[in-house]
């Protein structure tokens, strides 16, 4: 809303006094000139002090001065120098340079200086207007300190002479007011006003001149002005009495007016004067000249006295000044003149660029900066006028960013969409300001605005899915492999910290451990392929921003198994101080079979694969071992001389690379009256033995086939190994006692298996009229996993109580199903 101010600032000057009539005009000026709407004004005299006060700019606002200085309150000038300063710690607007009216505005009836003042944070613009008033602190000056008059002695009485007027760059009162003409007998002083309203002195004879009598006649003119206390100029009038010169040039006009455009080239001519005398000889010829020309005009025009040519003679600028006012003298060869007014208008040219002024620029932004944000505060002005000084201010469209004015002459930057650092970190947005002006002109100004980064921006796993292939019983600390997460946030926002997920269970957690920097994963433990095949993690990546940022992958572990079990012998059973006997009759034939042993192995693959051996026998040619069944068979037929009762130290080997074994003994007693089964006799019928054999080589091709497409299968599935086995028995068979193998075996068809399908058993085809066949519906995997306790346990316990037992680490092996 409008603010209405009605200031009045009295200064006191210690060398002058200002009388009582300056005072009315000072108070009916300011009572004239002293409200106006959305500004303050302040009326103060030229020449104070710097530092004076001015006035309190706070209370006459309304404003809470502790608001100054957190509001970045400052005064900013548009086009002028800044003449006065804010103290904003008492809101006073005080003088900080001179300040001379006739400087700053030379001879205007009125001198206004426009300031703004700014607030910032919020934005909030006040006009502020200094209004000079002037003072009494300059003399009168005549241009010439010696006037030179010839006058011829038939003069006239009551003939007038002009005189060059005193000049007084005050104004009003101060200015020249009156003349004075020293006592004498010939000469009266008289004012005359011009066209203009403009008074100057006039010299009239009123008493004849006698040349011979005198000659010449000196006199002194006084100009004073109206100040208090009045300053005056002098001057010498010097008169020659000469012979007839009894007409004074004569102008063809008393006011001449003129127009010139800005910035025309020096030379170019403005205007031509005429004045005429109806003289001859050397009282007709003139002469033109400025009269009260002052330095800085003189620079800029100039008069050919002898034509009257007015030319440019500097740089014209309407910045400056709009309207000069230039006097000009004709004198004739007998030294009398007339005078005439120049006016000369300054036609504006667009010639000022626009000026871009940066009052307030944030250099960084937050990325998640709303719209509408002021980021920077613009003053854009042009010195010209008209539509030369129309501005529009610009910056380009790919930017988001806008210009928002609410103030005259003021732009805010403020953003204008969704600011992203990851997108753009840096915008370099130029400011293009263009005038109205016939050619335009323009400038240009770059902001740099940087987008600080926020944490918007979660760590991002290379795969979202790891595979790691770990060794069995490899020493805590080994290496297994490297996740690693990128974050495209940056600085704190962007260092990541990896750990192992609360959402993995707490038993697998303790199989690895992570190097929170690198991602770098390490075994904690040994770890057992019998009791895991494969466990999973979940590693979190977090960022450091606040509130942190994570993500999570997974960890698919799949640990490879090492030839570190020895074979356990099921059957015959092994206990100290009892071996179990077997019983074959004493009629057996060749190739008959005795018993069948009974061995696992806890690896898996190659490393499981068992081979039996005879290395010790009460009869070396007796018995023999099948290389992968473990069937005991008869070499030949026993003899009356054999003894009725054998033992065969048997040793099971698996396959490991670095090979593991197990001995057992089996104890053999020859019987009488034992029936001989035929289907325990390998070489019973030699026609059956051939079609068998082709049965074999039919059953061999199918094998081979479904290997092929098992194999197949297992490319596009991969799919671990399957494989069972179903235990079949005859009554010639031995009955494993149940007090002979664990509580977790048990007797499928009298014979002895795992009660849960633990063990796998690999045979070859040299079983065809074996005790094992293959079923198809136990799981490997299952088995191993359902077996791993008891494996380790029981069997491992077993097996340490073998002589020469061995463990070594071995390659891995795939996993093969012989029959």
């Amino acid at each position: 809303m409008a603010t209405e101010h009605l200031l009045l600032k009295a200064c006191s000057i210690s060398d002058q006094r200002i009388n009582l009539k300056w005072w009315l005009h000072f108070v009916l000026f300011c009572l004239f000139f002293g409200v106006s709407f959305e500004e303050v004004r302040y009326i103060l005299p030229e020449e104070m002090q710097p530092g004076s006060v001015i006035g309190n700019i706070a209370r006459d606002l309304g404003l809470n001065v502790t608001e100054l200085h957190s509001r970045r309150t400052r005064v900013v000038a548009e086009g002028t120098s800044q003449l006065c300063e804010l103290d904003t710690a008492s809101g006073n607007l005080l003088i900080s340079q001179r300040i001379d009216r006739e400087e700053l505005c030379a001879q205007a009836s009125v001198c206004i200086l426009q300031y703004q003042l700014l607030l910032e944070d919020p934005l909030q613009v006040y006009s502020l207007v200094l209004d000079i008033a002037d003072i009494n602190d300059n003399s009168p000056v005549f241009a010439a300190g010696d006037i030179q008059l010839d006058l011829v002695e038939s003069t006239v009485l009551g003939r007038r002479f002009p005189l060059e007027s005193a000049h007084d760059p005050d104004l009003g009162t101060n200015s020249v007011r009156e003349y004075k003409l020293s006592p004498n007998d010939h000469f009266a002083l008289q004012m005359s006003t011009q066209i203009n309203s403009n008074a100057y002195p006039e010299l009239v004879l009123k008493k004849p001149l006698d040349r011979e009598a005198e000659a010449e006649h000196i006199l002194k003119i006084n100009g004073i002005d109206g100040g208090n206390p009045a300053r005056s100029g002098t001057a010498s009038i010097h008169i020659r009495v000469l012979d007839a010169n009894d007409n004074v040039p004569v102008f063809s006009q008393r006011v001449y007016k003129a127009s010139v455009p800005e910035n025309s080239a020096s030379g170019t001519e403005i205007a031509k004067l005429n004045a005429s005398d109806s003289d001859e000889g050397v009282y007709g010829e003139i002469t033109y000249s400025f009269s009260h020309l002052s330095d800085k005009m003189g620079r800029i025009f100039e008069i050919n006295p002898l034509s009257g040519e007015v030319r440019v003679a500097g740089a014209i600028d309407y910045e400056d000044a709009s309207t000069h006012e230039l006097d000009v003298q004709a004198k004739d060869g007998g030294g009398q003149a007339s005078h005439c007014k120049l006016i000369i208008d300054v036609i504006d040219v667009n010639d000022n660029k626009p000026m871009i002024e940066i009052k307030s620029a944030s250099a960084n932004v937050a990325e998640d900066s709303k719209p509408g944000t002021m980021v920077a505060l613009i003053n854009i002005h042009d010195l010209d006028t008209g539509s030369s000084g129309r501005v529009t201010c610009t910056i380009p469209d790919n930017v988001p960013f806008k210009f928002v004015s609410e103030v005259k002459n003021y732009y805010m930057l403020v953003t204008d969409g969704i600011l992203d650092r990851e997108l753009e970190p840096q915008y370099n947005i130029t400011v293009t300001a263009t005038d109205a002006g016939s050619p335009s002109l323009f400038s240009v100004k770059v902001i740099t605005i940087v987008i600080n980064d926020i944490n918007d921006n979660p760590p991002s796993f290379t795969q979202s899915e790891y595979n790691a292939n770990i060794l069995e019983n490899q020493p805590g600390g080994t290496f297994v492999m490297k996740v690693k997460a990128e974050d495209i946030d940056h600085g704190t926002n962007a260092k990541i910290l990896y750990q192992i997920s609360k959402e993995t269970q707490s038993e697998v957690s303790s199989f690895l451990t992570i190097n929170s920097d690198t991602g770098e994963l390490f075994t904690s433990r040994l770890l057992d392929y019998e009791q895991s095949v494969y466990f999973r993690i979940r590693v979190t990546a977090q960022d450091g921003g606040n509130p942190p940022l994570s993500t999570t992958c997974t960890v698919n572990a799949f640990i490879k198994d090492q030839n570190d079990n020895a074979p356990v012998v099921l059957y015959p059973v092994q206990t100290t101080g009892f071996i179990a006997e077997d019983m074959v009759p004493v009629e057996a034939p060749r190739g008959y079979l005795v018993t069948k042993m009974v061995a696992v192995d806890a690896d898996s693959g190659h490393n499981a694969w068992l081979s039996y051996k005879i290395i010790k026998a009460t009869l070396p040619n007796l018995f023999m071992v099948g290389l992968h069944t473990g069937e005991i068979r008869t070499v030949r037929a026993f003899m009356e001389d054999d003894e009725p009762k054998q033992t065969v130290v048997v040793l099971v080997t698996d396959n490991g690379s670095e090979p593991l074994s197990a001995t057992a003994t089996v104890s053999v007693v020859i019987g009488d009256g034992l029936p001989v089964l035929n289907e325990l006799f390998e070489f019973a019928d030699e026609s059956q033995d051939s079609d068998d054999l082709t049965l074999y080589l039919i059953i061999a091709l199918i094998a081979v086939s479904s290997l092929f497409i098992l194999l197949i299968s297992g490319v596009f599935y991969f799919k671990l190994c399957r494989r069972s086995y179903v235990y079949r028995s005859t009554t010639a068979l031995p009955v494993f006692p149940t007090t002979y193998y664990p509580p977790s075996f048990t007797d499928v068809s009298r014979g002895t298996l795992l009660k849960d399908d633990r063990y796998d058993s690999f045979l070859t085809t040299g079983s065809w009229r074996g005790d094992f066949r293959f079923g198809s519906s136990t799981d490997t995997d299952t088995l191993k996993q359902r077996s791993a306790a008891y494996q380790k346990n029981t069997l491992r316990r077993a097996s340490t109580d073998r002589a020469g037992l061995k463990v070594r680490a071995g390659a891995s092996h795939p996993c093969y199903v012989v029959k």
